[in-house]
């Protein structure tokens, strides 16, 4: 067994038998064990109750997080005319359309939001084996698909997360930085659980928030009380 740092030690000892924590308790915890000589991101997980093989299960969504997320979001438009301008205007990093698929297909990726204008779409389609594995296919469901272009950029450059469950039903997110105060990360850590819970799909049965784990980016984890997180 690989012989552990002084820090990681000390990490895990910090929160060795803490679990079911209140909100405010996990974040305390989390931030203070972020020692890493970047800022870390503060990530949440839920499992949850869903089987994501079944279209009526599937939980999805977007929610802007009031303090944002402390990352700077790379934002893609496919768009032509009076609406790429509106695009370029509003702070997109990348707008085009054919040559923007171009791109794409040769296996070029530098953005971590791509939205469209409906007309778009018979182009961005042909890009959904590349895009949809990583979550950055256009959907109307979230918002990306539209023609209020300048508005769909500026709450991606403005903190806006979206989420998708993955296989196993585990939702996940960057919800801050590990330099936020400790009530911002709180009042975001809220909103992303509120969110989730918003989102529970028709087809869920049983118990729909199993577990919710917060860490940071190089830091070990900690769970939450479920009901308190979600405000129950």
């Amino acid at each position: 067994m690989a012989k552990l740092g002084k820090r990681t030690r000390a990490a895990r000892e910090a929160v060795a038998g803490k679990e079911n924590l209140s909100v405010d308790e996990a974040v305390a915890l989390v931030k203070a064990n972020a020692t890493s000589k970047f800022d870390e991101t503060i990530e949440i997980a839920l499992n949850l109750g869903v089987d994501t093989r079944h279209a009526d299960q599937m939980v999805r969504g977007v929610v802007g997080l009031p303090n944002g997320t402390g990352k700077a979001m790379r934002v893609a438009v496919f768009a032509r005319g009076p609406k790429a301008d509106e695009a370029k205007e509003a702070g997109a990093d990348i707008v085009g359309a054919e040559d923007l698929m171009e791109t794409i297909q040769g296996g070029t990726i530098e953005f971590d939001r791509c939205i469209a204008t409906p007309d778009m779409m018979p182009i961005v389609g042909r890009l959904g084996k590349v895009l949809g594995p990583r979550n950055l296919m256009p959907n109307p469901k979230v918002g990306t698909v539209t023609m209020d272009v300048k508005a769909a950029v500026e709450a991606a450059k403005g903190g806006e997360v979206q989420f998708k469950a993955e296989k196993g039903g585990v939702v996940h997110a960057g919800v801050g930085k590990a330099s936020f105060d400790e009530a911002k990360l709180a009042e975001n850590v809220r909103a992303f659980v509120s969110a989730v819970a918003k989102a529970k799909p028709s087809g869920a049965k049983g118990t729909y928030m199993k577990k919710i784990a917060l860490s940071s980016t190089m830091g070990p984890g900690v769970t939450l009380d479920v009901a308190a997180a979600a405000g129950e």
